[in-house]
């Protein structure tokens, strides 16, 4: 994830993506991190340019990804060109990022020229963003989150010459000191500091946990707060890897504290109020809370379990989930890898729109494979765009084709089959009445719905739900009051509903799971309940239980997957739908 820890707040070094492989499993990773430095690049643009390589490949280094096997792509912005002064610019960045180039042994193999950043006498500064790319395992990604308290942190400062510039070989140096100590397994936590200074990088690796630190008196606050281009901040688990760092120059620069606060000496600054800094700057123009006051949520009633029997298929067999793909859809993959992984058998189908022809012909097909199959599954993404007003409308009218509808209720109501949506898919399930009435119902203009986020955007970050009512076969595996953490990736995910019925879904043990805070209470602070739904609610089941529908993507899961969030992600909610059928 882009930002690392419990708290989600710190902004680690690069992307790490795994490579999508529709069967099977893989541990290949992708890793991009970039280089540039506006103020570097203002003061010398040849300067600038070889900083922004040297930057991306210690970035790079610092995920654990070897920089010299790395490859480069560039992306240029320059004044206009309206003189000998102007086209120098251009010509100088170029030069140094050759130069970077030559002396890491590292080729540029591509690169976006963006000219014309002039508005009357107002110029962009010269910039040429150097981008870092290398291959790596889930095994050996690192981040720059600080997990835990009693960590020494170490500091390497590139050297640099009279003329300002990295001293070539004391920066391979680095970087080979770098992958040594991943090589052997002993990088736990590594970042690169830039212009904002020492300081504000370790307060930046803090964050994510809110742990505090303890800053080395080895190092003056002159040190600490200026500019300190090219150095590396790291924690390892070896004292023959301090060695290593020593070596090259590395210095102990302090220890990581479980008091919440950054200190130096008798001065000390809680990590609370170093995040309301960092935070706040751009609040007013993009603002990241709701404020909706506490969170209601109503007594849950004396529910007896569903009393459900599981049909008996053959011996053998696996049972077949139906995954209709839709124009938008975007979580087919992961959803049908889930269920295969669970023992399931996938039958994914796209629904075609291209005329009027196609879309009959698909509903005749999603009625006669429904048919066939013990669970319906409906995956995430943005059904026809989400538009005009109104995630899953298209999701909502395929499925009140008279055919479908019919197959649906046979399948529920006389083979004993289970439905579930996820995210796009919950939103499809609402505007059907299937949820929260376990019926395709008419669809009533004051009935419960999902709406936009009360942030007023699109929301994409990991969550903590808890499990407030297990009374499903989808969820099995999990107890009430176990909480997780899941991804979650949506724009209009605001549950809502009257307080008569919010009041009868937790009578009556409807409502599934809910969004809490670190505490693990139910919460409308948009930190933990990102949408702002009421009473805190991300899930909810029918009546009888079978069917599912919930915002987060439960499906996103693998091996190293957001490796950098903390907690227990996996709710098995594939495995109990499996289970169901084959006992």
């Amino acid at each position: 994830m882009p930002f690392g820890g419990r708290y989600q707040l710190t902004p680690e070094e690069g992307m790490a993506c795994k490579i999508p492989v529709e069967e099977g499993k893989t541990n290949a990773v992708s890793v991009m991190a970039y280089g540039f430095d506006p103020y570097f690049s203002a003061w010398s643009p040849f300067h600038g340019a070889y900083h922004a390589v040297t930057e991306s490949l210690l970035r790079l280094a610092c995920m654990g990804v070897d920089p010299f096997k790395a490859r480069l792509t560039f992306q240029e912005y320059f004044e206009r060109m309206a003189g000998e002064k102007s086209w120098g610019k251009p010509l100088s960045a170029l030069l140094g990022a050759y130069k970077a180039q030559l002396d890491f042994g590292t080729a540029s193999i591509g690169g976006k020229d963006s000219m014309s950043g002039s508005f009357n006498e107002l110029h962009v500064p010269p910039t040429l963003v150097s981008f870092a790319v290398g291959m790596t395992t889930t095994d050996k990604v690192v981040s720059s989150t600080l997990s835990a308290s009693g960590k020494k942190l170490y500091a390497i400062k590139i050297r640099r010459d009279d003329n300002g510039c990295y001293v070539k070989d004391h920066a391979i140096r680095v970087m080979k000191c770098l992958t040594q100590i991943q090589d052997r397994g002993q990088l736990l936590t590594a970042g690169v500091v830039r212009s904002a200074g020492i300081a504000a990088r370790v307060a930046q690796m803090c964050f994510g946990n809110k742990l505090g630190f303890s800053f080395s008196d080895k190092f003056s606050m002159e040190d600490l707060f200026k500019h300190s281009f090219g150095t590396v901040l790291l924690a390892v688990s070896d004292g023959n890897a301090v060695e290593k760092i020593e070596q090259v120059g590395g210095k102990l620069l302090g220890v990581t504290t479980d008091d919440g606060k950054l200190t130096y000496g008798d001065q000390a600054i809680s990590i609370d109020d170093a995040i309301k800094a960092f935070e706040s700057k751009l609040e007013p123009i993009f603002p990241t809370v709701v404020d909706e006051g506490a969170a209601v949520s109503y007594e849950k009633g004396n529910v007896e379990k569903n009393a459900i029997t599981a049909p008996t298929i053959l011996t053998g067999a696996k049972p077949k989930v139906f995954i209709p793909v839709f124009p938008g859809t975007n979580c087919e993959y992961d959803t049908a890898f889930a269920f295969s992984r669970a023992g399931a058998d996938p039958d994914v189908m796209v629904i075609r729109n291209r005329n009027s022809q196609e879309v009959e012909d698909s509903f005749k097909e999603m009625s006669e494979r429904i048919k066939t199959a013990n669970m319906i599954m409906i995956p995430g993404g943005f059904s026809a765009g989400d538009e005009p007003e109104g995630s899953g409308k298209f999701i909502a009218a395929a499925f009140r084709n008279a055919a479908v509808t019919e197959s649906v209720r046979d399948l529920l109501f006389n083979r004993d089959g289970l439905m579930l949506g996820i995210c796009n898919g919950f939103q499809a399930l609402m505007k059907l009445g299937l949820l929260p009435y376990g019926d395709i119902l008419p669809l009533e203009h004051d009935g419960p719905t999902l709406t936009f986020n009360r942030i007023g955007r699109h929301q994409s970050a990991y969550v903590s739900t808890k499990i407030v009512s297990n009374n499903s076969p989808w969820l099995s595996f999990t107890n009430e009051g176990d909480t997780y953490e899941i991804a979650i990736s949506h724009g209009e995910g605001r549950f809502c509903g009257s307080e008569a019925l919010l009041k009868e879904l937790f009578a009556k043990g409807q409502v599934a799971t809910q969004y809490v805070d670190a505490e693990g209470k139910p919460t409308m602070d948009t930190a933990f309940n990102p949408n702002g739904s009421m009473c805190a609610i991300e899930g909810i089941i029918s009546p009888n239980g079978r069917i599912l529908g919930k915002m987060g993507h439960s499906e996103r899961l693998g091996n190293g997957v957001a490796k950098n969030i903390p907690g227990e992600k996996d709710q098995k909610i594939f495995e109990a739908g499996v289970r169901y059928f084959v006992g």
